[in-house]
């Protein structure tokens, strides 16, 4: 169950980033990995699952103990960095929703 992020017992709150990619890597790759590690330190953070389609788009959702964290992890200036170049080249549209976790159940 490697690709499931261990979460705590709800409530919580989940960052949901739906993007679809461009053609070329540009770094890409390199930058994703860097940003799980880097919000992995952040203070709130709970984990992360994400998946890709052949076509480019993919999902991302990241998992957050509070809405305070998560606003924190939008200002990190790193992460600030990445964002824009996500903008410039790495996105032809994304859209990011939060949500709050009330409820989750596994198999």
């Amino acid at each position: 169950m490697e690709n499931f992020a261990q979460t705590p017992k709800p409530p919580y709150y989940a960052v949901i980033f739906s993007s679809q990619r461009t053609e070329g890597d540009y770094g890409y790759a390199e930058m994703a990995d860097r940003m799980v590690e880097l919000a992995s330190g952040q203070p709130g953070f709970l984990g992360v699952e994400s998946v890709r389609d052949s076509s480019g788009f993919g999902i991302t959702v990241s998992y957050w103990s509070s809405l305070e964290a998560i606003r924190e992890w939008k200002r990190d200036e790193e992460h600030r960095a990445a964002q824009e170049k996500g903008r410039a080249a790495w996105y032809g549209y994304y859209i990011t929703r939060i949500c709050k976790v009330e409820r989750d159940y596994t198999l």
